[in-house]
This record gives structure tokens, C-alpha cells and sequence, in this order.
């Protein structure tokens, strides 16, 4: 039996690479603790767990599946005309993932982003080429090419939307549960100019994270310090962290629902 009140729970999943399997930590809590989800919104990385798990795949799957995921598996050298990488690999992972399956296929609705990079408009996904979108919404310029999508070149959705609580609300969200995995400046060497970019963008981020994070009711943040964007192989460690983190909130959580 529901003890919650009727509302439209969203949960928003935000990106960050590797720091996202921090968003299955937090699922797996909110599954055991019977914490209704009316509809997920996900940003890049948030984007394909939240569709993974929208389609039924148990979490127990989905971390077995982000265990064995590694750069091996998405890199894919190329000429370095707009991205560094073909972006071919990372597409069949996702195929993989969501056994290419349909937006009509989720048992939980699901809503994705992406950025324009051509205008720097957001885009909103509840239909079309799941995978497709998904890919799009993973794409970090530079890293992944951009991907058209309906006239529109689309790059990631962590750009615009690092944490997509903002949407929703727009699209009818009672309560929002948001989960903030993003972005980790760290002290770096300053004469390295390659650090120095690196380093600006996770500043960047950061601020944005902590904006869009006000548009939640509760706020999931692990501790992922230490952790960047690229270190797949702490999978495991990153995942704990997003159930300890979700642990510690999931009282305050109740009783908002209550």
C-alpha cells in the first residue's frame, strides 16, 4: 500500500561521465524505500541510467552493466575535425543499454536534454529516437560530435541543464527530487594549460549546479570528491556513494511526502 500522498514525483538525474553512476546508487535506494516516481528527466550520463531504468532493467543489471563499463568501450579515435572521437562505440553502448527500445517502451516516463550547440537553445525529448536522443544528450563538444536531431545539431544536455530540475516543473512536478553528481574542481597544476581549461569548466559548472539545484524540493549530492569525470574504474566506489548519499536525505523525504 502507498503511504505518500498523490503527487507528481520527478526525479531528476544529472550528468557528470563517470560521477553519474552515482544516479543508480541513488535509484536503488529510492526502489527499496518504495519512494514513488511519477517521471525521471535526465542530462547526459543521467539521461541513459534514468532511461535504462525507465525501461524496467532491474538496478542489480544496471550496475552489473556500469562495472564493465570502461574507456575501452567507447573510445573510437578520428580525425579531429569537430570531435576527437567518432562517437560510433558510445552509440552502440546505448543501444546496448536500452535494448533499443522506444520512448513508448518506458514503464516510467521519461524526459531527456540536450543543448543546441548552434544557437545554445535547450531541447526537451519526451518522444522520438530514444537512443538517438540519448547519444545526443551524452555528446561533450569536443569529445563526441554533435548529433542531429530533427534540423537540430544537439551536444549535451549538461550544458544548459547539469541538474534539470527546472523542467521539471514545467512539465507538472509536484515534488522534486533532484540529484547533483556534476562537476569537481580540484587544486590543479596552473602551468598546465590543458588543466587550466579543465579546470574552468568544472568552476563553471559547479555555479551551475548549485543554481538549479534551488529549483528541487530535496537535493541528492554525494561526496564524490576525488572522483573525476573520466574515472570509470571507480564505478563501484561511485555508486555506494550515491546510495549513502540518498540514505541520509531518504528521511527528510518521507516526511515531505508524508
Amino acid at each position: 500500500m502507498n503511504i505518500f500522498k498523490k503527487r507528481k514525483v520527478v526525479l531528476a538525474l544529472g550528468g557528470g561521465s563517470a560521477r553519474g553512476f552515482a544516479n543508480i546508487g541513488v535509484l536503488k535506494v529510492l526502489e527499496r524505500e518504495k519512494i514513488p516516481i511519477d517521471m525521471i528527466i535526465g542530462s547526459s550520463m543521467g539521461a541513459l541510467i534514468g532511461a535504462t531504468y525507465s525501461l524496467g532493467n532491474p538496478v542489480k543489471t544496471i550496475i552489473q552493466e556500469a562495472e564493465k563499463f570502461s574507456w575501452k568501450r567507447i573510445l573510437d579515435m578520428t580525425f579531429p575535425r569537430v570531435a576527437v572521437l567518432e562517437g560510433k562505440k558510445i552509440a552502440n553502448v546505448i543501444g546496448h543499454l536500452t535494448d533499443h527500445k522506444t520512448f513508448e517502451d518506458c514503464k516510467i516516463p521519461i524526459a531527456i536534454t540536450a543543448t543546441d550547440i548552434e544557437t545554445g537553445g535547450e531541447v526537451l525529448f519526451s518522444s522520438g529516437n530514444l537512443q538517438k536522443i540519448i547519444l545526443a544528450s551524452c555528446s561533450w563538444p569536443g569529445f563526441f560530435p554533435p548529433v542531429e536531431v530533427n534540423g537540430q545539431l544537439l551536444c549535451d544536455g549538461g550544458i544548459r541543464n547539469s541538474v534539470p530540475a527546472k523542467w521539471a516543473k514545467d512539465l507538472g512536478a509536484t515534488f522534486v527530487i533532484a540529484v547533483r553528481v556534476g562537476f569537481a574542481p580540484q587544486r590543479i597544476e596552473s602551468t598546465n594549460i590543458f588543466q587550466l581549461m579543465i579546470q574552468s569548466i568544472q568552476i563553471m559548472g559547479e555555479e551551475l549546479d548549485k543554481y538549479q539545484s534551488t529549483k528541487a524540493d530535496v537535493v541528492v549530492e554525494p561526496d564524490l570528491r576525488g572522483i573525476s569525470q573520466l574515472d570509470f574504474n571507480k564505478a563501484r566506489e561511485i555508486i555506494n556513494s550515491g546510495e549513502i548519499a540518498t540514505e541520509k536525505v531518504i528521511g527528510k523525504l518521507k516526511r515531505a511526502l508524508l
